[in-house]
């Protein structure tokens, strides 16, 4: 496999097209999602991603992954227009939506359209009961038949959820409040699902339940999944193909089982890295090579 520093600097070799030849450039239908070479300033001076490229297919499941600070909530930011309030900004590369260009589109539209976020930290209506909530979600799209028939589908899919109905959200428990965050973005009728963290601060076995329960969405109800998770082992066992984002960069794109087997990736995320980046451990593996 090609060393991460060659793959970072091929991407750094592969600049963003002028916009007239983006706009020549035919929308690929296979995909439902595609980030061509996005860079992001936050204040006009913090880079904080660079020529960032992702592919997420019609009915697919992919992660990003990386450490904490590696650019993966400002990726997810800059698909569901969340950077301005703080501050930040596309300022190369385009990002397309089944085809269409929506850099220019405002965070509610491109919710209208079919994206969801599903920020980190488990956001719900405290003082609400899930079942408020849900209903509160569902003011964005449809009508009272497609609220009722998309709370049917999140009940099916939470049973938890369902029997919580009646409690305030702010007393359920760390797993049941990200079930409940995602339960409020399906009642948007997403077209992609983004997911920020989903399995921070919980239990290992949560977050198996969990992580089967959006791979059961993504095959029966057809939805592509955007999952951002620093818990890499966990989520290669959901995702058909993975990217892994350091300082920025896209240095590495495969598919899921590829990214299992490599033992670099073995070896950054199940133990003996001792803080070191997934780059200084590639880097350190070529200079034992050529030692000996």
């Amino acid at each position: 496999m090609p060393a991460i520093k060659d793959l970072a600097m091929h991407a750094t070799d592969q600049s963003t097209p002028p916009p007239a030849q983006m706009e020549n450039q035919a929308p690929d239908p296979a995909h439902v999602l595609s980030l061509n070479n996005v860079e992001v300033i936050y204040d006009h001076v913090s880079l904080a991603i660079k020529g960032v490229s992702i592919d997420v297919p019609q009915g697919g499941m992919v992660a990003l992954l990386g450490a904490n600070g590696a650019g993966k909530s400002t990726t997810l930011k800059s698909i569901s227009g969340l950077l301005r309030p703080e501050r930040g900004q596309i300022t190369r590369g385009e990002v397309r939506f089944l085809g269409q260009n929506i850099d220019a589109l405002a965070p509610q539209d491109r919710v209208k359209l079919g994206i969801v976020h599903v920020l980190e930290g488990r956001r719900v209506f405290e003082h609400l009961t899930p079942d408020e909530n849900l209903v509160a979600a569902s003011a964005v799209r449809g009508n009272r038949h497609d609220m009722l028939r998309n709370k049917d589908m999140v009940y099916t899919y939470f049973p938890r959820l369902h029997q919580r109905r009646t409690a305030q959200s702010g007393y359920l428990s760390g797993g049941e409040q990200q079930m409940l965050a995602i339960g409020r973005a399906l009642m948007t009728q997403p077209k992609l699902l983004m997911l920020d963290e989903p399995s921070l601060g919980l239990a290992p076995f949560l977050v198996a339940e969990i992580f089967d329960i959006v791979r059961r969405i993504n095959k029966e109800e057809g939805l592509s999944v955007l999952l951002v998770e620093q818990n890499a082992i966990a989520a290669l066992e959901v995702v058909s193909h993975g990217y892994l984002i350091e300082n920025g960069r896209v240095v590495m794109h495969d598919s899921a089982e590829a990214m299992k087997k490599n033992p670099d990736i073995q070896e950054f995320y199940l133990g003996g890295a001792e803080g070191r980046s997934f780059h200084d451990i590639k880097h350190y593996r070529r200079r034992k090579r050529w030692l000996t």
